[in-house]
């Protein structure tokens, strides 16, 4: 009785989670999608647990915002690189950085599995060119960022004023820096008006559950917090 109670519970979550949009498909064929939740005239908030493949904390708290209830429009990428998580290595399956891969800034040279290889041009990798895509298409109010290992909020220009609320939500650090060439972070906070992207360096390892928690409420913080104009 106790298993047949526990799978139906199990069945319940899994029936009441939001569909997944099919973005696209990684260099390997490994699928990339979207989870949309909240409001759809809330803040519009984009979430991206990880781009490395071997820091991949982040997708917890993806994950766990997938399931919140919430007056934001959130949208939540839990892995951009699959291919790369699958071999616990940074780059994708072509041995790019997707994180130096855009196009502000952009730095040419190295060769494919170099720590920092940014790809032969930018957006030349289709994980890239799916963020990208999602980005313009939907033109977030905020956009976060998952990396490891400085435990830190990464933010500057546009950004700065979300990072600084995401930091004292989360009890962590402000790393106010500039954005490094060919980041993500970089490219929209150029791109987009009444926009910003940042980084949230988390912890090395796993997080805990407290920690998720803890995150998960930032985001939902500084989607209160960010109201402003529409999107467009």
């Amino acid at each position: 009785m106790i298993a047949k109670a526990l799978i139906g519970l199990l069945l319940a979550a899994f029936a009441s989670s939001p569909a997944p949009e099919h973005l696209g498909r990684s260099y390997g064929g490994r699928p990339i999608d979207a989870i949309r939740v909240g409001n759809p005239n809330g803040t519009r908030v984009l979430v991206f647990g990880a781009i490395h493949g071997n820091e991949l904390a982040g997708i917890a708290i993806a994950r766990a915002l997938e399931h919140v209830r919430t007056n934001a429009d959130l949208w939540i990428v839990p892995n951009l690189n699959p291919d790369g998580a699958a071999r616990n290595i940074r780059q994708n399956g072509r041995g790019v950085d997707l994180n130096k891969n855009w196009s502000s800034e952009w730095h040419r040279g190295g060769h494919p599995f170099d720590t920092y290889y940014g790809g032969p041009k930018p957006f030349s990798e289709r994980e890239t060119r799916i963020a990208r895509d999602l980005i313009l298409r939907i033109r977030p109010r905020v956009t976060i960022w998952y990396h490891q290992h400085m435990n830190v909020i990464w933010a500057y220009g546009p950004s700065t004023l979300a990072g600084r609320i995401y930091a004292r939500a989360s009890g962590e650090r402000l790393y106010h820096h500039h954005w490094l060439p060919g980041t993500a972070a970089n490219w929209q906070n150029h791109t987009l008006q009444d926009s910003s992207s940042f980084t949230v360096e988390l912890p090395a390892g796993s997080l805990t559950p407290q920690q998720v928690r803890t995150h998960v409420h930032a985001v939902l913080h500084l989607a209160e917090a960010t109201r402003g104009p529409p999107h467009g």
